[in-house]
């Protein structure tokens, strides 16, 4: 099958990166540098698209409803490396935020051939997942073209899914399909067609807005402390201790005696310190307003 990239921003070539092949280490290593920049500004464009995203993600959360990427390759890696940052990050299941790539686990490591080109594969993962109205469905393709991110969305909205496009290229197929569309264009790569570069870390950036967003949204970030975090390593056991020390100005003692009585539930020693309640009282609390601490705490 010909596939037509010659329209594609993605596919065009650099007119700054034409010599890199000539250029000393450091002068090539500026020339990439100086094409990152531009990825930042890129996503600022994007941020209203952003935003209607992270509101729908969060309305689906509030509804027992799932974050579900899409993609292939560097775009499906991307998405799976968001999604298994969320557990320990914000304590959620693991099945809140689920990353599929084309090709399945082997694809994680190394390509699965003509996988991102099946349509019915990205149909058929998503029914694997049972996919319902309140889940949302985020495809992730540099391209906006590929097919097996295409099959997905063009099911997801068969069945009342909110579809999200993040994609690098404009008027795109994806765009078409999508409920939202978040598209930053970086421009052509320092590589040609090398889109792990700068579309990868527009992607990188966009996901990194869409989880951390809908997880302040959702009440599992006090401040700036992620207060929902799961003591799974000796780094993260002290990360509670330092979020509770942070959140309460108690001393260290003072906040493991406190995540001690809470079986190290953050939220729960951090309510205990501010209220100056035990910890059954404080599990209460925050169960009745949803795991919000500044609601929990204003409660009588």
């Amino acid at each position: 099958m010909k596939i037509d990239l010659t329209r594609l921003v993605t596919e065009s070539r650099n007119a700054a990166s034409a010599h890199i092949d000539t250029l000393s280490t450091l002068d090539m290593l500026k020339v990439i540098n100086q094409e990152d920049q531009k990825v930042a500004i890129a996503v600022e464009t994007q941020l209203p698209n952003i935003v209607r995203s992270v509101d729908a993600i969060t309305h689906a959360f509030a509804n027992q409803g799932r974050l579900i990427y899409m993609g292939a390759g560097t775009s499906g890696r991307l998405g799976i490396l968001d999604a298994s940052e969320c557990p320990p990050t914000y304590g959620t299941k693991p099945e809140m935020v689920v990353g599929l790539i084309a090709g399945g686990h082997p694809a994680i490591l190394k390509a699965v051939e003509n996988a991102e080109d099946n349509a019915e594969l990205g149909q058929r993962n998503l029914e694997e997942l049972v996919l319902t109205s309140n889940d949302v469905v985020v495809g992730i393709a540099a391209s906006g073209r590929t097919p097996y991110v295409l099959g997905g969305m063009r099911y997801a909205k068969t069945v009342g899914a909110t579809v999200v496009a993040i994609a690098c290229n404009p008027q795109c197929p994806m765009v078409e399909e999508a409920d939202i569309a978040i598209t930053p264009i970086v421009g052509p790569e320092v590589v040609t067609g090398s889109s792990r570069m700068k579309a990868g870390t527009a992607q990188k950036l966009v996901l990194n807005m869409l989880t951390s967003g809908a997880m302040i949204r959702s009440g599992k970030v006090y401040g700036n402390l992620m207060v929902d975090v799961e003591a799974t390593n000796a780094k993260l056991v002290q990360r509670q201790v330092n979020i509770v020390v942070e959140a309460t100005d108690a001393s260290p003692e003072e906040a493991e005696a406190a995540l001690n009585a809470c079986n190290r539930h953050c939220k729960t020693a951090i309510l205990m310190l501010l209220a100056e309640i035990d910890a059954s009282e404080a599990k209460a609390r925050l169960e009745q307003h949803n795991g919000f601490i500044r609601a929990a705490l204003n409660a009588k």
